[in-house]
């Protein structure tokens, strides 16, 4: 039998499953059982029941999938992201929606990647089409839309649907992801996608099966994306006690290395959240650590993030070659931008990157921009039932008081 659930997030459940339409990535098999291949969890999925994400369902022999709305909306900088090779300065049309086929003790999105998990994170969907996702990025002038907030390979048809629109207008479209991927789906999106940043949460397989995941899938997933020609950027959250050992880090920085020394790894701070608390917030002394670890291991651009201003030079992009400052950032602001055409003006060696063509950094008032994250206004569902904008409404109390140590 299906799983039973709390009031609001059956309530939950069954506004979404109106808002659904037939999958591709996925299989039929005997018993009218259908196989999902959408992340790495690979669900062989009962007529009536759900899969390990609770979005991707199986009604009579045929998978369902999200389509049709968002959960968050927003412009930000595309350095929020991160990506730090790809358009400096430039914003992100960021779209998202509801989910996740992990479930993370210490997730910094859970309102929205737990729904229908857990009964406090209750986000009610906003309706949306495609046409319309695409036309705000054009009058945002984006250069990038980015699928994210929640984990987008569960909603991979959903993105692909906007971002073969976006592609007519010569937008770039990325993904912000667990990276809990098949080679089925990644194969799927490669036309569509340019870059993909996973989140590389341990290099402990005991760590990441905590978490709902499996350590070789995502090392996997990251071989894929760089084989198949997908920009990659690489974050660890570093978490005191979790994933912060000089051993643990040591070992990530080298496979990375080992797959390209162009990988851009991101080490970031860690802030308690949800259900992670009593660990404390890691030391700036940690990051720049964990940047050491990264260039000794080979490592060409290794990135501290979270802590603006703290870290010294590992917010910026140095040349390879002659070490000159390229990229200086503070925080999502780019305080200078000296390189030429993806290239390093001094000794013109090429910095890898998804720099566009003729990419140049935004300008106003006569100087580099610190873009600000911006919410858009979308229309709510217009069949919410109340017992869910008060679920909603409890939730977002919830996350401030946590935010708050209440």
């Amino acid at each position: 039998m299906p799983r039973e659930r709390a009031p609001a997030v059956a309530t939950l459940d069954r506004v979404l499953k109106q808002r659904t339409a037939e999958g591709a990535l996925y299989e039929k098999m005997d018993g009218g059982k259908v196989r999902c291949f959408a992340c790495g969890h690979r669900c062989a999925i009962l007529p009536g029941h759900d899969g390990v994400c609770r979005v991707r369902f199986n009604r009579d022999g045929t998978l369902f999938v999200p389509r049709g709305y968002v959960a968050g909306l927003q412009v930000d900088p595309i350095e929020k992201k991160p990506f730090f090779h790809a358009f400096p300065g430039a914003v992100a049309l960021s779209f998202g929606m509801l989910g996740c086929d992990l479930h993370c003790a210490y997730c910094q999105n859970w309102l929205t990647s737990q729904a229908l998990r857990d009964p406090v994170a209750v986000a009610p969907p906003n309706d949306i089409t495609a046409e319309e996702i695409v036309r705000i990025a054009v009058e945002k002038q984006a250069p990038a839309m980015v699928s994210t907030y929640n984990e987008p390979l569960i909603t991979a048809e959903w993105a692909v649907e906007v971002f073969r629109l976006a592609r007519q207008e010569k937008i770039t479209c990325g993904f912000v992801s667990n990276g809990n991927a098949t080679p089925e789906v990644l194969e799927f999106l490669r036309p569509w996608v340019d870059l993909y940043k996973v989140d590389l949460k341990s290099f402990r397989d005991k760590q990441y099966r905590s978490l709902g995941g499996k350590l070789e899938t995502i090392l996997e997933t990251i071989r894929n994306l760089h084989r198949l020609g997908f920009w990659v950027e690489i974050v660890t959250l570093v978490v005191p006690g979790f994933n912060d050992s000089e051993a643990e880090l040591g070992d990530m920085a080298r496979f990375l290395a080992g797959i390209s020394p162009d990988i851009p790894w991101h080490c970031t701070a860690f802030h308690e959240d949800y259900r992670m608390s009593g660990s404390g917030n890691t030391r700036v002394r940690q990051l720049i650590r964990a940047c050491e670890l990264g260039a000794e291991a080979g490592l060409r651009y290794c990135y501290a993030g979270n802590i603006p201003g703290s870290v010294g030079n590992w917010e910026n992009t140095y040349c390879p070659t002659c070490r000159k400052l390229l990229i200086e950032r503070s925080g999502y602001r780019i305080r200078r931008y000296e390189l030429e055409n993806g290239r390093c003006p001094g000794c013109k060696t090429a910095i890898a990157g998804f720099w566009g063509h003729d990419w140049k950094v935004p300008e106003k008032d006569g100087g580099l921009p610190g873009r600000v994250p911006r919410a858009i206004d979308v229309r709510p569902a217009a069949d919410l039932p109340e017992e869910l904008e008060h679920a909603s409404a409890r939730g977002r109390s919830e996350r401030a008081a946590r935010k708050l140590g209440a």
